[in-house]
């Protein structure tokens, strides 16, 4: 399915568990299965806009970043995209 446009779809960025048994430290961040139906709605979006955009949502998710709502934003406006 060709939406008209080059920019490639964002990928979400994740937090990795903390493992108790490697001393809980912060193990650093990591691609992620898809966006969180927080984030997607942060951008105005329904999760199945989104799946139609080309934007990957994981329902499991329940955190909301920051850094994934700013590449959503950039994305939409990239491709030009209006709710209508």
């Amino acid at each position: 399915m060709s939406l008209g446009h080059d920019a490639e779809p964002p990928k979400p960025i994740v937090k990795k568990p903390r493992l108790i048994k490697y001393g809980g430290m912060d193990p650093g961040l990591r691609v992620g299965r898809g966006f969180s139906i927080g984030e997607i709605k942060a951008v105005g979006l329904t999760p199945d806009e989104a799946r139609m955009l080309g934007l990957y949502v994981d329902p499991r998710r329940k955190t909301v970043h920051e850094w994934n709502i700013k590449a959503l934003k950039e994305y939409l406006e990239k491709i030009g995209y209006t709710r209508k």
